[in-house]
């Protein structure tokens, strides 16, 4: 059965909890992310701050995001999953708990990202591609962010296939 460690996201994109919400933004459009695990401190557990996040306590409420910090609006602590959890358990966890994502880690340690995303299009196991092409464009997939929008979507498995097709013919 698959695990979470099988089609967890990797690698994480994380931010301080001192930036400023306006740095997560252009964190977020950087790294084509919908979300950022906030660093963990000593004294403070992991924390996710999402769109959502920065769209309902920001923007909806007419603050700068210059001048917001991502500590005043993060969700802390947040669920973490273990790598271990089956699909099937983490997909209730994360419907139980109503979110959409959750940081991965074991003893502590940060070691992917989770998504229903990700569910939905590494949950399952398929068939394996026969050919070498065809084997190297699935994990490229895998290995990128996955777009929610549709079309975007389609453009970024055209780009990833048109890369790896580039670097296998240049070898």
């Amino acid at each position: 059965m698959l695990t979470v460690k099988d089609i967890m996201t990797k690698p994480v994109v994380v931010i301080r909890n001192s930036a400023t919400v306006q740095n997560a933004i252009l964190l977020m459009r950087a790294k084509r992310v919908r979300s950022l695990i906030v660093e963990k401190t000593d004294a403070i557990p992991y924390g996710i701050v999402t769109e959502k996040d920065i769209v309902f306590k920001v923007i909806a409420l007419g603050e700068n995001p210059d001048f917001v910090r991502v500590r005043d609006i993060m969700r802390q602590p947040c669920i973490q999953v273990s790598p271990h959890a089956t699909v099937p358990e983490v997909a209730q966890t994360l419907a139980d708990a109503g979110i959409h994502r959750a940081p991965v880690t074991e003893q502590d340690e940060l070691l992917g990202i989770i998504s229903v995303t990700d569910i939905l299009r590494k949950g399952h196991p398929g068939t394996p591609p026969r050919d070498q092409l065809a084997r190297r464009i699935q994990a490229a997939l895998q290995q990128a962010r996955i777009v929610e929008d549709e079309e975007a979507q389609i453009e970024q498995e055209c780009d990833l296939a048109w890369q790896v097709y580039e670097e296998m013919s240049t070898k």
